[in-house]
Formats: C-alpha cells, structure tokens, sequence
C-alpha cells in the first residue's frame, strides 16, 4: 500500500526505526490487510443496519466465549468508518490480549469467522480489548510523527520495525495525514513500513 503522509524535523533516527534504503514493495495485500476490502474479500457495507448486525452477531460470541471462560466483561458495540467496532472492557482482560496484541488479533479472527459463518458475507470487524488498541493507535501515531519527522531531517526513506496488518494501517493513515509517501515492504510476520520523502 502506497499513502502519502510532514511533521517536525528531527536530526536522529528515533528508536525503533531503522533508516536506509528502501527495498521495493514487494507483492501481495495492502497494508490494512486485515482490515481492508481487499484484504478479506469483502465488498463494502451495504450500510449501518449490516455493519449493526455484524456488531451483534460478534458481541453475542463474545458473550458466549467470557461465560465459558468465567471471564467478566462488557462488550461495547459502536460503527465508524464503514466498520463495526467492538470492544470487551472491565475485568481482568489482559490475557485476552497476550504478547504484542497476539492474542488479540487471533480472537478477532476467530470473531470475523462467527460473523461469516452467521450472515453469510466476510467482515471488516475491528475487536479491541481494555483499549488496547486505542492505546496502541496512540503510540504508533506518535511513531509514525518521528518517522516523518527523520525523514524531513535525512533526505532519505525510513524504514520502521515490522508490525501486525492493524499497526501498519495506523501508521500508512498517519503519514498520509502529515503529507508524505508510504508503502509496505517484506512478508509476514517482518512486514513493514517504508517511509518516503514526498
């Protein structure tokens, strides 16, 4: 995936980026890949009753999965951005998102599946677990600054540390957002994001 993302300069390479030169993309989904149309073959919504039904269906496995695991939590439901999203808050949830957010995504995957398996279509469904990933948007917000910000400051293309098809996604909006070029490079799990002077 190819965006384009400016910030303030800097004059070192932040921790966790790597500069250098950029290998090309190589082929395969774009980067939401999880997260995209493309990624899950699914068209978009036909609109917010559908993306509502999926929110349901997901939220009544997730009720399901916390009874037979004698897990307390509340699941949350809400539509953005043509996607439903639905969180598990309260208790104690950290397991539910295991090393790096590993966990995490294998659930969601599990909840898309339930959710195909019930309506029949492929779903862009978005789980999140005690804010993890509103967290982690925040850090990788923060990321994607510096790595703009290195750029501006070297001339040359900043390749960052490999991340999950959610952290990159994050990352391709956020230097979008600051007007500079991005794009993904390398296969899973070392997938990661390259980013481009202009």
């Amino acid at each position: 995936m190819t965006d384009t993302t400016s910030a303030e300069t800097s004059t070192e390479p932040s921790p966790g980026i790597s500069t250098g030169p950029s290998a090309e993309a190589l082929p395969g989904t774009a980067d939401g890949e999880a997260l995209s149309a493309d990624a899950t073959g699914s068209a978009p919504s036909d609109g917010i009753p559908a993306l509502e039904q999926e929110g349901e269906v997901a939220a009544d496995y997730l009720e399901g999965l916390l009874d037979i695991t004698d897990l307390d939590g509340d699941i949350d439901m809400d539509v953005e951005k043509e996607r439903a999203m639905v969180s598990i808050v309260g208790g104690q949830l950290g397991h539910l998102v295991g090393d790096e957010g590993k966990v995490l995504d294998a659930l969601q995957e599990l909840t898309r599946l339930a959710v195909l398996r019930e309506t029949g279509q492929r779903s862009r469904l978005m789980l999140d677990v005690d804010g993890y990933r509103a967290a982690r948007r925040t850090e990788l917000t923060e990321l994607a600054g510096r790595a703009v910000a290195d750029v501006g400051s070297t001339g040359g293309p900043v390749r960052l540390a490999p991340m999950s098809p959610f952290e990159r996604k994050v990352v391709h909006d956020a230097v979008a957002s600051a007007g500079l070029r991005s794009e993904s490079e390398g296969e899973e799990p070392e997938r990661r994001v390259v980013v481009h002077p202009g």
